[in-house]
């Protein structure tokens, strides 16, 4: 934390500001947008997002020993991005994802496993003109934890609407990430201040860490049962 943002930490928490909002009971992990078309720095939507792809890999391999749900989002318009609306205007490059095209797809480092959703949205909130509140809420979701890019862009929109909708919500450090520091560095202080749970991936394994020990734990309990009562006997 540098010198401004100590002292702007100190004023916000002197004010009421930075609570911590915690984690919930029925988490998912959310990656945002991290699609070819972001994560190519050859694209001129592009980025270097190496470091935060691992991190979030590390998320997908806690979410799947814990047999949690996990989504992904992608940005895809039509031909003519008449779908698109201002936000195409006002960013000219979303042409470039257009669906059908490689550059809307996951991005294979983190590629999605079978069961695992995609949502397509023409936005910046993954909330925003998609079905993903009601599928959550459909499935006893209370806790989203993010990944994905940018930070100042979807990782924002998408915290702030996880707020209003009433999640708990937690954006990983080390799993999101921005074309530029200054941005990036600002907007984290900012979710964290006002919206979400900015926290390291460390805490976020230790969390996730209890729904694998409770898999594990279950899975110990049924080999035992099947080892000592045998299927005939229990057949009669």
């Amino acid at each position: 934390m540098n010198d401004w943002q100590k002292g702007t930490r100190a004023d916000y928490e002197r004010k009421g500001f930075a609570g911590r909002s915690g984690y919930g009971k029925s988490p998912v992990l959310l990656v945002v947008d991290f699609i070819n078309g972001f994560t190519d720095p050859s694209t001129p939507l592009g980025g270097n997002f190496a470091w935060e792809i691992n991190a979030t890999r590390q998320l997908q391999e806690a979410f799947r020993r814990g047999r949690l749900p996990i989504i992904y989002t992608t940005i895809a318009y039509a031909p003519d991005l008449r779908d698109g609306g201002i936000f195409v205007k006002k960013v000219p490059s979303l042409a470039i994802l257009q669906k059908g095209s490689p550059l809307v797809e996951v991005d294979q480092r983190i590629r999605p496993a079978p069961g695992e959703r995609v949502i397509e949205k023409r936005y910046a909130s993954s909330f925003f003109g998609t079905d993903l509140d009601m599928h959550l809420r459909s499935h006893g979701i209370d806790t989203v934890i993010m990944a994905g890019c940018t930070t100042s862009g979807c990782i924002r929109a998408s915290a702030i609407d996880s707020l209003q909708y009433g999640y708990h919500t937690i954006v990983v450090r080390e799993a999101v990430g921005d074309r530029a520091a200054g941005p990036h560095e600002a907007n984290l202080f900012d979710i964290d201040a006002k919206y979400a749970d900015v926290v390291p991936l460390a805490e976020a394994l230790e969390y996730l860490g209890a729904f694998a020990a409770s898999v594990e734990f279950a899975a110990k309990a049924q080999d035992d049962f099947d080892r000592w009562w045998p299927r005939a006997q229990r057949l009669g």
